[in-house]
């Protein structure tokens, strides 16, 4: 029997307690929050698990193996440098943090104490994605030159973000909070380094925002090949989505379109993309399996150079102009 703790009481960690919960072999002891009304709230999905506001109590519980950080982006680095400490191995959610510094330190925390680091990049465990990384590793396309991603998803409005998902400086801003996914698909799917990026981004569909719902990056990675992203998080139906993937390359190409899936959705009611199902599952089944012993799919050093492109395209924003992407360098 696995024992985690989750460190966070929010609506992702309430998604990954019933994911927890739901797989042999694993069984949830805490539950931690600031608020501990909440942090109850969320422990209830897991019978036997305890809710506490008190981080320190889950840390010094021998019994527990291993922590999940899902709370909010600035707690990322101290909840996991912490845990690591404490000889714990450590699943974080995206983005793992806000700074290349921070990421560095968590990653020194768990090594030192000769545990793992996997950070929570769902995409790569939708069925749609892992089928098309697959072809690619078997030589589907030669060699990969050019990715195209477009990303429509009913998520920011009307229901609206929490105040500090739209405070840039806690957040890190759309293409840090949301870029995270593209960027770390594409990187894993080209299999290079991402060298430079251009960003754009404007109101689509939720002009009322305090920071515009919908960007573009253009992307250039160290061999020359090319990604062309972007993404909105502002449809008017909450469960709506549309998504379309293109990478070329010297042999061939590969795609995958969520119009492809059977659909039934309203404002009321959704079926599960096939494409996308139940991809948190199967993350947290493989994090199981990290600690145990399993090597890792999602490697530190890719996540990294994600986050380097992503704080670039923040920067990006800002400028207006291209930015080169230096992951060596220490944020």
């Amino acid at each position: 029997m696995t024992r985690v703790a989750i460190a966070g009481s929010g609506v992702i960690a309430g998604d990954h307690v019933r994911a927890l919960s739901g797989l042999p072999g694993v069984e949830i002891a805490y539950v931690h929050g600031s608020d501990l009304d909440r942090a109850r709230r969320v422990a209830a999905f897991a019978p036997g698990a305890i809710a506490t506001d008190d981080y320190r109590r889950v840390l010094a519980d021998p019994t527990v193996v291993a922590v999940d950080v899902c709370n909010a982006t600035p707690a990322h680095a101290p909840f996991t440098i912490a845990a690591g400490e404490a000889g714990k191995h450590v699943h974080v959610e995206k983005p793992a943090a806000l700074t290349l510094r921070h990421f560095d330190a968590m990653v020194r925390s768990t090594a030192d104490a000769g545990t793992t680091l996997m950070v929570g990049q769902t995409v790569r465990f939708q069925p749609a994605v892992a089928a098309l990384a697959a072809a690619i590793a078997d030589g589907a396309v030669g060699r990969p030159r050019l990715a195209h991603i477009s990303w429509y998803t009913g998520y920011v409005w009307p229901a609206g973000w929490r105040g500090w998902q739209l405070d840039r400086k806690q957040s890190g801003g759309h293409p840090v909070h949301n870029g995270t996914h593209l960027l770390d698909a594409v990187t894993w799917l080209l299999g290079r380094v991402p060298v430079r990026v251009f960003a754009r981004s404007f109101p689509s569909f939720a002009a009322g925002m305090p920071v515009h719902d919908s960007f573009q990056l253009i992307v250039r990675f160290d061999d020359d090949s090319l990604a062309t992203l972007e993404i909105s998080y502002a449809l008017a139906q909450p469960r709506d989505m549309f998504r379309r993937i293109v990478v070329a390359g010297t042999e061939g190409t590969v795609s995958h379109s969520t119009d492809d899936d059977p659909v039934l959705h309203s404002a009321a009611t959704a079926v599960p993309l096939p494409s996308v199902e139940n991809a948190m599952s199967r993350q947290l089944r493989h994090w199981i399996d990290v600690v145990g012993g399993a090597e890792p799919i999602v490697r530190t050093e890719q996540v990294r150079a994600a986050l380097a492109a992503a704080l670039a395209a923040q920067l990006s924003l800002d400028t207006g102009r291209p930015v080169d992407i230096r992951p060596e360098v220490h944020s």
